[in-house]
């Protein structure tokens, strides 16, 4: 079971994720102030900090930044009120590796825990697509002669990029006009054209790409 640690000043919002995680992951420490949450990340070693963006004494941002100082492979997720895109942009930034707010349901939490854990990036899929934007706007456009891209028709190619935003099959579905079948049907081709297994690994491979619109 994944180990947390769970960062914020409110004290019955620590109490509520405690509760909604009971079972699913192993909170094994909270703590309410950035001087607390160093020393309880350091010492605790969590496999993933559930990390609040605005607290006092310089936020989850001074957090992120002095418990890398120390432990460079710490995993972080925030979990925040806020949906601003400068928030979000802020802590991706600084190494988080996902950003989701707080209406979270507690399994959908401990799903992203694990996969924060694991080594995917997790965001509410309204958050993916303007991460992913901003990024590209600095990295630039992906190289049009990547031969794993060509591979791709123009249509998978769509459905890949709402697989990296964040997106149901369902939604891909709506938004595309076609149907769910249809859809899990060209995510299969693109698993088994690029050797990949899981629709998380296309997400990593699409954000590595910097494959967005």
């Amino acid at each position: 079971m994944r180990s947390v640690v769970i960062v914020d000043d409110h004290s019955l919002f620590r109490a509520g994720v405690r509760s909604e995680l009971d079972g699913l992951v192993d909170v094994i420490g909270d703590a309410a102030t950035v001087e607390e949450a160093i020393e309880c990340v350091v010492r605790l070693e969590p496999d993933v900090v559930l990390l609040d963006v605005h607290m006092p004494g310089g936020g989850g941002l001074e957090v992120l930044r002095q418990v890398t100082e120390k432990r460079p492979a710490q995993r972080f997720l925030a979990l925040s009120v806020s949906d601003a895109p400068e928030d979000v942009i802020a802590i991706i930034r600084a190494g988080a590796r996902g950003y989701v707010t707080k209406t979270i349901s507690g399994e959908e939490l401990a799903d992203a825990v694990r996969r924060i854990a694991d080594g995917d990036a997790v965001f509410s899929p309204r958050l993916a697509g303007f991460v992913l934007d901003a990024f590209a706007s600095i990295s630039g456009p992906v190289e049009v002669n990547d031969p794993e891209l060509e591979q791709l028709t123009a249509r998978e190619r769509e459905v890949l990029r709402h697989i990296a935003r964040g997106y149901l099959y369902k939604e891909i579905a709506a938004r595309l006009n076609i149907s769910t079948k249809t859809v899990e049907a060209h995510v299969s081709a693109v698993l088994r054209k690029l050797q990949l297994s899981t629709r998380h690994e296309l997400s990593r491979w699409a954000v590595q790409r910097r494959l967005v619109d």
